[in-house]
């Protein structure tokens, strides 16, 4: 596994972690909010054993990731079609986690994708037959509504809640949560994912909040692309004790993709859920590129 960075056609630059031998086919990681490309750290090591290439990367802002201010969801989708370009790759599955769900669906719209695979990912805010907050923490009923307000006050926001985020060291990672995270994710930290979680957070701070911040902007506006028009196989996996992206988000966006199928695995949290069925999805994820 090794960091690279590639200069975009606008100038940005784009951190990646890459692993495997590259090939013409890949899976493509996308991290959640906040989050960046070490997030996927043990999946990456898992497809490289397998034969497979992998690239997980870190959004516009997150670690060494240049900043694209005002992007869209579907924004994103460019950026990868660079990456790419950039390997020779010609077939794709990507994985979304949490906030990186709706980037891995995007990613549909690339010819090179064959399926995605969504895990507690959240769903579009304000449609109108999905309540986007209901069953969620507090703390995102806060950050949220001040998404809503806007730049200024989700910046604001960032400025009085991102530092605790950026220094946490796995021993604190619960208690950042707050009332995020219910038992099965509280089990799963204490049984060894704190320390990958924590790694992931500073990386996403490291040179600020402004790619956690464009996230939240982005997931109140509409995401650039219609779901309905989606033709690749796409698999959801949720669990219901999940209070970052309740399980009625998987449940809306099946019904509202046409070729998505949800795995619902009772008991499993935001966290616990990858951790326990991470092999299960890879498997699939080469399957399909298979």
């Amino acid at each position: 596994m090794e960091q690279n960075f590639l200069t975009l056609s606008d100038g940005r630059k784009v951190e990646l972690l890459v692993a495997g031998k590259p090939q013409t086919h890949a899976v493509i990681f996308h991290h959640g909010t906040p989050g960046g490309s070490t997030t996927w750290e043990t999946w990456l090591t898992e497809v490289e054993a397998q034969g497979g290439f992998a690239i997980s990367y870190s959004r516009p802002g997150y670690g060494q990731s240049d900043r694209h201010e005002g992007r869209t969801v579907i924004d994103n989708a460019a950026d990868i079609e660079e990456i790419l370009k950039h390997f020779a790759i010609s077939k794709i599955v990507s994985i979304g986690w949490s906030g990186g769900g709706p980037h891995c669906l995007a990613d549909t719209t690339l010819f090179q994708s064959v399926a995605a695979i969504s895990i507690a990912g959240v769903g579009p805010f304000g449609a109108s037959d999905l309540d986007f907050l209901e069953g969620m923490g507090e703390e995102n009923h806060d950050e949220f509504g001040e998404a809503v307000r806007g730049p200024a006050a989700i910046e604001d926001w960032m400025k009085r809640n991102s530092l605790t985020l950026g220094g946490v060291v796995a021993d604190d990672v619960i208690e950042a949560f707050g009332g995020l995270i219910g038992d099965a994710d509280k089990k799963a930290l204490n049984n060894g994912a704190a320390e990958g979680i924590a790694k992931s957070y500073r990386q996403s701070l490291e040179t600020g909040y402004y790619g956690w911040m464009d996230d939240d902007l982005a997931f109140v506006e509409p995401w650039g692309f219609d779901l309905a028009s989606i033709s690749k196989p796409v698999e959801l996996w949720q669990g219901n004790d999940d209070f970052m992206v309740p399980h009625a988000h998987g449940y809306w966006l099946e019904k509202n993709i046409p070729t998505a199928k949800l795995n619902f695995v009772p008991g499993e949290g935001h966290i616990s859920l990858g951790e326990s069925q991470r092999s299960a999805i890879i498997a699939n994820a080469l399957k399909y590129l298979a």
